[in-house]
């Protein structure tokens, strides 16, 4: 029997080195700044440079050169060439032939349209478009917006996986020296051998736990490395400082919210766009004018002996003005115009609706981050409590006062604190990100 529980001693300590000697390879990594990641993610995103692409065709849109202002230039030239043979009689009872007789026709013109009133249409659909490419500004700032929050989800988890990963090599170190205690005491004959593998038991636990959480936190690192759009295997460190905003107050927010909330001005400019739209179908009911001008040549040689002319070249210009009027086409503008009509109504509704949700999460924001503040506060005074029991629990565990089993209750207890301390960081200020989303601020703060 000691003779087999030799062995098993003997096996137990040389797990030591392979579990109980766990490297830290994050040390030596350079420190990504949340100010780096933003810069990265604005000039790399994806998703941000699809927005902004979108963004440069609504500003051609709104150009003067799709307006309709602007004339219609067109130029037109053609030629000809005939050939034939023909016979005539004179007067005087002559016959004539030609054989062969080649004629050639040569013609080229410039011609321009000009609406000069169309109703108003042309205008309020420019207006229209002015409004859609403002609207795609704020869009691209949604998406800039989304994509930040995005972006610090995952930069603070990776910052709070960082700081477990310090907590449980911290624990792994203490279970560590709890063995190399327990081996002398075994060796002067102190305590049993149970004590010892009860040691080792926590020493692998704690290795496992600690290669679990790097291994996670490897594959965070690759989730932040796919928003940045870079080299998933780029590696970094994370910058785990937090600082708050102390001077954020509830009306404020809600004032700032009515002002700079992209979806509520994203509703705004709903409003002007269907308002344009319904005046523009207004149009249907006024005439059309518009000029039209031209300028042609044309030139016209034979060598018909029979012709009465051998050339003739001429040049011709035009200019004239023409109104149109569709009187009745059939109740096609009647209906394009109440429908434009209710469009405008349901924007507006969708303008109220967009309102009270807006409030909705304000609030719902506003008390999320207040209660994670208030949890932040509790754990930060759990960790100094436990990190007191520990304390006096290691110095009676050093005097022989307390067993290895309470000893390692409260190290764990510790471990436990730590890790809800670091939680209850990141949720408060991820909290306070989104109630400055929600309020219009994001983009003017400093991470």
């Amino acid at each position: 029997m000691k003779h087999c529980c030799a062995i098993l001693l003997c096996w137990a300590f040389s797990q030591i080195a392979t579990y109980g000697q766990v490297s830290d390879p994050e040390a030596a990594e350079p420190v990504l700044t949340k100010q780096e990641a933003i810069s990265i993610t604005l000039e790399n995103n994806l998703g941000i440079q699809v927005s902004e692409n979108l963004r440069e065709i609504n500003r051609n849109n709104a150009s003067i050169l799709n307006s309709g202002f602007l004339p219609s230039l067109t130029g037109l030239a053609g030629g000809s060439i005939d050939r034939q043979n023909t016979e005539g009689q004179l007067a005087n009872g002559e016959t004539r032939t030609a054989e062969g007789a080649e004629t050639r026709r040569y013609d080229a013109s410039i011609n321009m349209d000009y609406v000069l009133f169309d109703g108003l249409g042309r205008y309020y659909n420019y207006k229209a478009f002015q409004e859609l490419s403002a609207q795609s500004e704020l869009e691209v700032r949604q998406t800039i917006q989304t994509t930040l929050l995005q972006l610090f989800s995952v930069y603070y988890e990776v910052a709070r996986l960082e700081e477990n990963n310090a907590s449980l090599r911290e624990t792994l170190d203490i279970s560590r020296n709890r063995l190399e205690r327990a081996r002398y005491q075994f060796e002067y004959g102190q305590n049993t051998g149970l004590d010892v593998l009860n040691a080792e038991v926590s020493v692998n636990t704690d290795s496992v736990n600690l290669l679990n959480a790097r291994q996670l936190l490897r594959n965070t690192k690759r989730d932040l490395n796919l928003i940045l759009n870079r080299d998933l295997t780029e590696t970094f460190r994370a910058d785990t400082t937090v600082t708050f905003i102390a001077s954020l107050r509830m009306e404020e927010i809600r004032a700032q919210a009515k002002e700079k909330n992209v979806r509520m001005l994203l509703a705004e400019k709903d409003i002007l766009i269907s308002e344009y739209d319904m005046k523009a179908s207004r149009s249907g009911y006024l005439p059309t004018v518009g000029l039209t001008g031209s300028y042609g040549w044309n030139e016209l040689t034979n060598n018909n002996p029979l012709a009465f002319l051998l050339q003739n070249t001429s040049t011709t210009l035009r200019a004239g003005i023409n109104l149109s009027w569709n009187l009745f086409d059939g109740g096609r503008t009647i209906t394009n115009n109440k429908n434009a009509r209710i469009n405008f109504e349901n924007q507006d509704l969708f303008r109220k609706q967009t309102a009270l949700e807006v409030d909705r999460d304000i609030q719902n924001s506003w008390g999320n981050y207040q209660n994670a503040l208030f949890v932040l506060g509790v754990q930060q005074k759990n960790l100094q409590t436990n990190q007191n029991n520990f304390n006096r629990s290691k110095e009676r565990y050093e005097l022989g006062q307390i067993s290895s089993i309470e000893f390692r209750q409260a190290q764990l207890n510790l471990l436990l604190a730590e890790l809800d301390r670091s939680q209850a960081k990141y949720n408060a200020k991820l909290a306070e990100l989104q109630l400055l989303l929600v309020s219009g601020e994001l983009l003017n703060i400093d991470f």
